[in-house]
C-alpha cells in the first residue's frame, strides 16, 4: 500500500508542476506584461492621444494649429505603436522562451544519458 501511496504522490505532485509551471506561470507572465504596458502607456500616451486626435493641440483652434494637432498626433501614435510593438514581440519571445525551457531540458537529459 505505500508503494501505491507514494505513486500517486509522484503522479499528482507531478501533474502538479506541470499546472504551476504552465497555467499559473502564464498567468503571471500576462498580469505582468499588461501592467508593463500600463506604465508604459504613462509616456508614450496611446489611449489619450487617440481619444483625442482631432482635437487641435493646446486648444489652437485655426486652421494651422488644427492641421499640426493631427500631424503630430499621427506621429505619436505611429512612434506608439512601434513601442508597443517591439515590447509585445520582445515579452512573446521571452514567453516561447519559457514555455520551451521546460522541454528542451528534458530533451537535452534524454538525448545526454542515452546517446552518448
Amino acid at each position: 500500500m505505500a508503494i501505491v501511496y507514494l505513486l500517486s504522490r509522484l503522479g499528482y505532485r507531478t501533474l502538479d508542476f506541470f499546472h504551476h509551471w504552465y497555467y499559473h506561470g502564464s498567468r503571471v507572465l500576462t498580469n505582468y506584461f499588461f501592467a508593463f504596458l500600463e506604465k508604459l502607456d504613462r509616456g508614450v500616451a496611446l489611449k489619450i492621444t487617440l481619444k483625442y486626435f482631432f482635437q487641435p493641440l493646446y486648444k489652437d483652434y485655426t486652421v494651422i494649429g488644427r492641421i499640426l494637432g493631427v500631424i503630430f498626433r499621427t506621429f505619436r501614435v505611429g512612434i506608439g505603436f512601434v513601442v508597443y510593438g517591439f515590447f509585445g514581440f520582445l515579452f512573446t519571445g521571452i514567453y516561447l522562451a519559457w514555455v520551451l525551457l521546460l522541454p528542451a531540458i528534458l530533451f537535452f537529459f534524454v538525448r545526454n544519458l542515452f546517446f552518448q
